[in-house]
């Protein structure tokens, strides 16, 4: 008999303090780590995965003190710096990508498949644990979000979504869709990494259908979750910082777009 999609969950009482867990029209919410939370979930029965995964930024510090790490927000005056050092804009960022990208294989579906945002600096070790985890890369798509981070350089007005397939090939659903995405990205955040849900809404109507299920892994502030709503999917969202969870699972069940 084919497992359901939550099968694997197990009551864990013996977490402090206890995992939070609440479901809102066609969304459920896990706040934890993605690789605890995971577990929960079957094996191939995720339609797609859509997420913004952490990861360092560049080595530089505060920006001219502008309360930005290379365009980014700083959470902390008194540790930005620290944590600008190791490239961190946010807490929650330590995880790499090798610990999670085969439970993603594990839970999709064959022919589906899995959009993972990075920057220039991670672009290839995205591409090679993509890989080694079982997936065949499909594309490299540019995201032009119409702002940019300051630098000596050529200023980084575009970020990178790799897409990958578990399986054999499967066409998007609109056909002709450009691999250069122009959607203006967000100003004033309140994620230091906080993407435009209309952003995630392309890659979800190129990559499913109606009814399907949609995991973000790294939710944030629940972006994938309102285009998920806005389009009909089912959606499984899981953030490990208290505060964001908060925020996304406000953001989606009050979404009425």
């Amino acid at each position: 008999m084919q497992k359901s999609l939550f099968d694997n969950i197990q009551p864990n009482n013996n977490v402090q303090p206890p995992l939070q867990q609440c479901s809102v029209s066609r969304s459920t919410f896990y706040q934890g780590d993605c690789l605890v939370e995971m577990d929960k979930i079957a094996d191939n029965s995720v339609d797609l995965v859509c997420t913004d995964p952490p990861y360092t930024v560049t080595k530089s510090g505060d920006y001219k003190g502008t309360g930005f790490i290379n365009g980014h927000w700083r959470e902390d005056k008194n540790t930005s710096n620290r944590n600008a050092k190791k490239g961190k804009i946010f807490k929650e960022n330590e995880i790499k990508f090798s610990d999670w990208m085969p439970e993603i294989y594990r839970v999709l579906k064959q022919q589906t498949h899995f959009y993972c945002m990075t920057n220039d600096l991670h672009l290839k070790t995205v591409i090679e644990e993509g890989i080694k985890s079982g997936f065949k890369q499909q594309n490299i798509l540019v995201w032009a979000k119409g702002m940019h981070t300051p630098t000596q350089y050529y200023f980084k007005n575009i970020e990178f979504i790799v897409m990958f397939r578990k399986g054999k090939a499967k066409y998007i659903n609109k056909i002709g869709t450009k691999a250069l995405i122009n959607i203006d990205g967000i100003r004033n955040k309140v994620h230091p990494s906080e993407k435009p849900f209309e952003l995630m809404q392309l890659l979800i109507e190129n990559s499913t259908n109606e009814n399907e299920i949609v995991l973000d892994p790294f939710m944030g502030l629940g972006s994938t979750g309102i285009a998920c709503k806005k389009t009909g999917r089912h959606f499984i969202g899981i953030e490990k910082d208290e505060k964001y969870f908060n925020v996304a699972v406000r953001r989606v069940s009050e979404y009425c777009g």
